[in-house]
C-alpha cells in the first residue's frame, strides 16, 4: 500500500522529468537536423547540374570558401567563439577534409568515367551500413536488431530510388572508394565533435577543403581554374555554399552528436529521395514505381531504426546543440 513513507522510494522527481523532456527535445532536434541536412544534400545534386561545364576543383574551392565565410559570419553575429583545434584535432580535421570533401569528389568524378551514375549512386547509398559498422567498432557495442534492420531497409530503398546502370571493375573500385570517403566524412569527425562542436568542425573542414581544392585547381587547371560565371552558375554556387554546405554540415554534425553516427546514418537514405523530388521540377526525374516504393521503404527503414533505444553515450544535451554552437 502506498504511503508517505513509501513515497521516499518512489523514482519520480521533477529533475528526472526535466531530464527526460530535455532528452526527448534533443533527440527531436537531432532527427530534424538529419532530415534537413540530407534533403539539402540531395537537392544540391540537382542544382549542381548548372556547373557541369565549370572546372570542378575551382567550383569546389569557391563553394567551401563561401561556406566558411558564411559560418564565420554567423558565429560573429551571434558572438560565439570559434574553438581552435589542438594536438590530434588537426589530424582528424585534415582527414575529414581530405577524404570526405576532396578525395570523395575525385572518386565520384573518376567512377562515372567507367560506370553509369546510377550504378555509382547505388554503391554509395550503402553509407548507412558502413556507418553502422564503424560506430559499432568505435563504441565496442553491438547494434540493436531494430537498428540493423532499419539500416538494411534504408540501403535497399535508396538503391531502388536510384535505379540501376552499367558498370565495370574500375567503376566499382572508384565508387567503393567514394563510399569509404563519404563514411569518413562522419566517422573521422566524431572524435572532435565533443570539443569543437558541430559548427566548429564545419568551419575548420570548410576552410581546409577550400585550400586543398584551391591547390588542385591551380595545379590542374592553372589560369583557367576560375572562368567567368553565368547567372545560373552563380545561383548554384550560392545554394551549394549556403544550403548544402554551411547549413547542411552544421545540422548533420549536430545530428551525429545527438543520435550517434549509426542512427544518424539512417537518414542518408533521404539523399536520393531529395534528389528525386528536386529533379521533378526541371524534368530530370521520372516518377516510377521503383522511386515511389524505394522512398516508402527508406521512410519505413528510418522508423524501424529509430525504434531502437538511443544509448546514453550517443546522446548530447539539447541546449548546446539547439544554439549556434561552435
Amino acid at each position: 500500500m502506498w504511503s508517505i513513507r513509501n513515497s521516499q522510494r518512489w523514482s519520480f522527481s521533477p529533475d528526472h522529468c526535466a531530464t527526460t523532456v530535455q532528452a526527448m527535445q534533443s533527440r527531436s532536434f537531432g532527427v530534424f537536423g538529419a532530415v534537413v541536412a540530407m534533403l539539402a544534400v540531395g537537392t544540391g545534386i540537382t542544382v549542381s547540374a548548372e556547373l557541369v561545364d565549370y572546372p570542378v576543383f575551382g567550383a569546389q574551392a569557391v563553394r567551401y570558401v563561401a561556406a566558411a565565410v558564411l559560418l564565420l559570419g554567423a558565429v560573429v553575429v551571434l558572438r560565439r567563439p570559434v574553438p581552435r583545434p589542438r594536438g590530434s584535432d588537426w589530424l582528424w580535421l585534415i582527414g575529414v577534409a581530405a577524404t570526405g570533401l576532396v578525395l570523395f569528389n575525385i572518386a565520384v568524378i573518376r567512377s562515372v568515367e567507367y560506370a553509369e551514375p546510377a550504378a555509382v549512386a547505388i554503391l554509395i547509398s550503402a553509407v548507412p551500413l558502413i556507418l553502422l559498422i564503424g560506430d559499432a567498432v568505435r563504441s565496442r557495442r553491438r547494434p540493436s536488431p531494430q537498428l540493423v534492420a532499419g539500416v538494411l531497409l534504408v540501403v535497399v530503398g535508396a538503391a531502388l530510388v536510384q535505379g540501376g546502370g552499367r558498370t565495370s571493375v574500375e567503376g566499382l573500385a572508384w565508387a567503393f572508394l567514394a563510399l569509404l570517403c563519404e563514411a569518413a566524412f562522419t566517422l573521422l569527425a566524431v572524435p572532435v565533435l565533443g570539443r569543437l562542436g558541430a559548427v566548429g568542425v564545419s568551419i575548420h573542414t570548410c576552410w581546409m577543403g577550400a585550400l586543398m581544392f584551391g591547390a588542385l585547381a591551380l595545379g590542374v587547371d592553372g589560369a583557367g581554374a576560375l572562368p567567368p560565371l553565368h547567372a545560373g552558375a552563380v545561383v548554384a554556387l550560392v545554394y551549394l555554399a549556403l544550403v548544402q554546405t554551411a547549413i547542411a554540415f552544421s545540422l548533420w554534425y549536430s545530428a551525429v552528436r545527438i543520435l550517434g553516427a549509426a542512427v544518424a546514418g539512417l537518414f542518408v537514405g533521404l539523399m536520393p529521395v531529395g534528389a528525386a523530388l528536386s529533379g521533378l521540377v526541371p524534368g530530370l526525374t521520372t516518377v516510377t514505381p521503383a522511386v515511389n516504393g524505394g522512398s516508402i521503404l527508406v521512410g519505413f527503414g528510418i522508423a524501424v531504426g529509430l525504434s531502437a533505444r538511443l544509448t546514453p553515450a550517443s546522446a548530447e544535451p539539447a541546449p548546446r546543440v539547439a544554439t549556434m554552437e561552435t
